[in-house]
């Protein structure tokens, strides 16, 4: 018996009231099961294979797409079920459109590729960002973006145990739209309004009804703020209307429904604040879940988190409270400060209750670039997040990522002279982790230096800046050609007597710093010099150096 019959076996094995079978068949493979593999095929796929595994800036232990066009590259469709992580990632398929991938894991580190979960086809011609719930029958159930023009949100459903074939909903688009990611109702009186019907996030249950978020993008850019970095903003737009301010800014609005087929408007999830963003910033990629008290996980403290991106602003978020089908928001943070390299954030709950989040790190690189070394799309490392005891978020790299560790030395009671550097007498790897205690100190800026060639001309410098009360991260020498030459800076305000605990992941291609369980910065950078120099400076008073733990870092990634 073929694959292709025990895919349509499967197919009508599993009917439910909302997902009964599909009418049609997945896209063909591009190898016909009933015609022998060439030659030819198994030596690309081996050269193919062979020459990511040797790339100098394929990442080794961050999620790296398998190959081709991860533009847009947004992780979707997270979720935890029968012991394993579940990932989507958004991608275009060549000669098909947009896709969504799928990995799974059981450690969060080796990742296991299955067939794609959905694609065009069933009344869409392609498939954008969206999210993922797993139902009380332990079946999982994916929202999405439906695309193009007038078309809405759609679902897909699986009930098999390894999540391998997904069925869209009959009912799709649940949520129609009107116009490309707008959908037009009235009010009581019969004036009509405009709510997002695009990027849903995933969905949740409370007291038996099913709900969901979607985004305003769309809203926003038509009939609220034609803003730097909005997408496909243009001199033909018409001019915006005279109620344009109830539209201006990030806004999510909140559908429900008894049966996941009929999905009726409630009202805007929260109320959109110019303190915390400006007119012109949207929620899209939205991921709302309950926020554990501990990076270990445990029971929801009573706080809710809300993920999403600006597409001007990249990656930020609101903790709040929910409560009455609405959320409340107490405080409001940002993962990207100075553009929007870090996008698109998704996020599950898994067995221990923590609650982890991806985001995509643009790339950075040229078209002509990417289609030579035949891969673009990587994600920022797994972050556990929780609620501090005050409300305010906490983050750092989940715990499995230590299993990776090899050959640790350690440095104590290093000095640096003001004005001076001190350099790390064993050179860093081309794959790393490096964590660095620096006592509490009267310097203005301190830090330490990664990636430092021999002639100089080369370095990332990650330090601490006092007057600002920042973390900043200075990508611009940091190569001679490739990636964003910008200086980030994270707001991060130390206690009275706190040390700046710094850990450093190097991966080729990706840094990515975390300070005190309450900042991280990730960017791409591509270092021509392979420079491995590690060094340490402080500038407006001495520090101390209290210890220096580095790790030479094993790949996890398959190539």
């Amino acid at each position: 018996m073929n694959r292709l019959t025990l895919l349509i076996i499967a197919i009508c094995i599993f009917q439910f009231t909302a997902f009964p079978q599909k009418k049609e068949l997945p896209f063909p493979p591009l190898v016909q099961e009933h015609q022998p593999i060439s030659k030819e095929v198994f030596k690309a796929t081996r050269a193919f294979r062979e020459r990511l595994i040797s790339d100098p800036y394929r990442p080794a232990f961050h999620f790296c797409f398998p190959e081709v066009n991860g533009r847009p590259g947004d992780p979707n469709g997270a979720f935890y079920a029968n012991g394993q992580y579940h990932l989507m990632y958004l991608y275009h398929r060549e000669g098909s459109g947009f896709c969504w991938g799928h990995v799974s894991s059981t450690d969060l580190l080796h990742w296991r590729n299955h067939p794609d979960a959905i694609f065009p086809g069933n009344g869409d011609e392609g498939c954008f960002s969206g999210g993922a719930f797993v139902d009380d029958d332990r079946s999982a159930i994916l929202s999405y973006w439906m695309l193009w023009n007038d078309k809405g949100i759609g679902l897909a459903r699986s009930t098999d145990k390894n999540f391998d074939v997904w069925e869209k909903s009959p009912s799709n688009p649940v949520i129609k739209s009107a116009d490309w990611g707008i959908t037009d109702l009235k009010d009581a009186s019969g004036k009509t309004f405009h709510v997002g019907s695009a990027d849903p996030s995933n969905i949740w249950k409370k007291d038996g009804h099913y709900y969901m978020a979607t985004g305003n993008l769309l809203v926003l850019r038509k009939y609220g703020s034609r803003g730097k970095g909005l997408p496909g903003n243009n001199e033909k737009d018409p001019p915006l209307p005279a109620d344009s301010l109830n539209y201006q800014g990030d806004h999510l609005y909140l559908f429900a429904s008894d049966d996941l087929k009929n999905w009726k408007y409630q009202h805007e999830f929260y109320q959109s604040d110019r303190k915390w963003t400006s007119k012109n910033e949207d929620d899209m990629c939205p991921s709302f879940l309950p926020l554990p008290s501990s990076a270990d996980g445990g029971k929801p403290c009573g706080k809710h988190l809300l993920l999403f991106i600006s597409h001007n602003m990249g990656c930020q978020y609101y903790v709040g409270t929910y409560r009455d089908d609405h959320f409340y928001p107490e405080n409001h943070g940002r993962m990207t400060w100075k553009d929007n390299a870090y996008f698109a954030p998704e996020a599950l709950i898994d067995g221990k209750g923590r609650q982890i989040m991806w985001s995509w790190i643009f790339d950075d690189r040229p078209d002509s670039v990417i289609n030579y070394r035949g891969w673009t799309g990587t994600y920022g490392l797994p972050r556990s997040l929780w609620a501090d005891t005050d409300g305010t978020l906490r983050m750092r790299p989940v715990k499995e990522l230590e299993t990776l560790r090899l050959n640790e030395s350690m440095v104590s009671n290093l000095k640096v002279a003001s004005g001076s550097e001190v350099n790390l007498a064993e050179p860093g790897k081309e794959l790393m982790e490096l964590e660095v205690t620096i006592s509490a100190t009267k310097a203005l800026k301190f830090g330490v230096k990664v990636g430092v060639s021999d002639d100089g001309r080369e370095e990332t410098v990650i330090y601490y800046d006092k007057a600002d009360m920042k973390l900043k991260f200075d990508t611009r020498k940091s190569g001679l050609t490739f990636g964003r030459k910008i200086v980030e800076e994270a707001p991060l305000e130390l206690k009275n007597g706190e040390p700046l605990v710094l850990r450093i992941f190097i991966d080729k291609s990706v840094i990515e710093v975390f300070a005190n369980d309450r900042q991280a910065i990730a960017r791409m950078v591509y270092p021509t010099l392979e420079g491995r120099g590690i060094s340490f400076f402080a500038e407006g008073g001495d520090i101390t150096i209290k210890n220096v733990k580095s790790w030479e870092l094993t790949p996890s990634n398959p190539f």
